[in-house]
């Protein structure tokens, strides 16, 4: 591998790979698709950035960040990562916001987890999208 190599890898994980969510029970496809920004784009790197400068920003004289806001911030940073999504509510499709992101996501802690464990995972995101 070259430098070369490396920096159109980074580069390209900032259009994104599709993620179908699964049933957590039976595994079976949702039909839910989401476009997940890789763990060496320049979106993810600007997410965890901004969640470090949130945490800092929020911090008591001693430091300390209450868990239920470190976890507001933890979702918030994950929505970063989310580019587009097919998604359905009542039969319409859902408008992509990142107000709408972090709403799906606080949904079940199952589709934080997939999302979570997709968009760290290089292998993802080698090769044609």
């Amino acid at each position: 591998m070259q430098l070369n190599e490396i920096i159109a890898d980074a580069q390209d994980q900032d259009r994104g790979r599709e993620l179908e969510l699964v049933d957590p029970v039976n595994g079976e496809p949702t039909g839910i698709k989401l476009r997940i920004a890789g763990p060496d784009s320049v979106t993810q790197n600007r997410a965890s950035l901004q969640l470090a400068d949130d945490m800092a920003e929020l911090a008591d004289l001693k430091g300390r960040v209450p868990a239920a806001v470190r976890e507001r911030l933890r979702i918030k940073c994950l929505a970063a990562c989310v580019l587009g999504w097919e998604i359905m509510e009542d039969g319409q499709s859902i408008p992509f916001s990142q107000a709408n992101v972090i709403r799906f996501l606080k949904a079940a802690s199952w589709v934080q987890a997939q999302v979570d464990t997709f968009a760290s995972d290089r292998s993802n995101f080698r090769g044609a999208i």
